[in-house]
């Protein structure tokens, strides 16, 4: 019987997978921009900066969150915190320029990364505007996590509902014994 419920969890969850990736499902999502404010190369190059200093204040914020919900009330609370993150790299890099952060429901146009393709629609983002906010702009995902960068640029990879079913085994492993 506990093979029959674990293949049946395996399956569900491939099943959702594809429909969360593949699907014109964008309520499951909390993305990221961060919109530079300008195309000028120096500009360009510290909204990486600004990237990498705000995806190592939030991930540790994220990490733990079972919902999206969960997600877009953590970083709700700490938009100030972030906006802190990102005006003090741009003033380290001597910019003069601060940065906003807020989130909202914006139109966005199909993305793809790295063989993940987010559909074009409505989706919940959180938007660091730096200075203007009118140049080109890095995105990700926030929730569930797609993606996250090291400072070093790497990508790493999470699943969340592997995580799940990883703590469901476990808890089964243990009930067990």
């Amino acid at each position: 019987m506990k093979k029959l419920v674990a293949v049946l969890l395996l399956v569900c969850s491939i099943a959702a997978l594809a429909f969360a990736f593949g699907g014109k499902q964008t309520a499951s999502y909390l993305r990221v921009h961060i919109r530079a404010d300008s195309n000028e190369a120096a500009a360009q190059a510290v909204k990486y900066e600004v990237r990498d200093a705000v995806v190592r204040y939030l991930t540790p914020v994220v990490a733990e969150c079972e919902s999206k919900q969960e997600a877009m009330d953590a970083v709700r609370a700490r938009l100030r915190e972030i906006e802190a993150v990102a005006t003090q790299t741009l003033s380290l890099r001597g910019f003069s320029y601060g940065a906003r952060a807020k989130l909202c429901r914006e139109q966005f146009p199909t993305r793809v990364y790295d063989g993940a393709t987010l559909k074009a629609g409505v989706y919940d983002a959180l938007i660091l505007e730096l200075g203007s906010g009118e140049g080109d702009n890095w995105w990700c995902v926030v929730y569930p996590p797609l993606c996250f960068t090291s400072g070093n640029g790497n990508v790493v990879y999470r699943s969340k509902i592997a995580e799940i079913i990883k703590k469901f085994f476990e808890k089964n492993q243990d009930q067990a014994r």
